[in-house]
């Protein structure tokens, strides 16, 4: 059975939470990765950019929904999450646009687990994680390449 040291990508590009996001995002492009670990001074991981981080800043405000009751109003859309959008869509540094705490996997994980993930979850890319230091990522693209017999791609 396959694991996920078997496909993950070791040589992993990183960027820091000071990272400007056209930096992080010309990063993207230039190497055809869909997201990258955000990691700190000491190294540890703090959360994922991805692709759709970025490309959030080019949605419009959500504005919330309301309905009146006992002539006040109530908003159907949460401040808390309408200041997380506001945020992202204003991004000038990675911080501002990661998502933080991200799902991780370990490298003794199986492929099932991965997959599962990636197709419940909606995730491209998974910082995998050992002991607490960052020692991978994988992405839909290694998990796809099992399928086809003896690596031919």
């Amino acid at each position: 059975m396959l694991k996920v040291n078997d496909i993950m990508e070791t040589n992993v590009i990183t960027v820091t939470p000071e990272t400007e996001i056209v930096q992080a995002a010309k990063l993207l492009l230039q190497n055809h990765i869909n997201g990258v670990p955000v990691i700190d001074k000491s190294g540890k991981l703090v959360g994922i950019l991805c692709q759709s981080d970025i490309i959030s800043q080019q949605k419009k405000l959500p504005i919330p929904s309301l309905f009146s009751f006992l002539d006040g109003f109530i908003p159907l859309t949460s401040m808390k999450h309408l200041e997380k959008e506001v945020q992202k869509i204003a991004a000038t540094t990675v911080a501002q646009a990661m998502t933080v705490n991200p799902i991780t996997v370990r490298s003794d994980n199986s492929i099932e687990v991965v997959a599962a993930l990636m197709v419940d979850k909606n995730f491209h890319t998974l910082p995998v994680v050992d002991d607490g230091k960052l020692v991978g990522i994988v992405g839909k693209e290694d998990v796809l390449r099992t399928i086809i017999p003896n690596n031919g791609i």
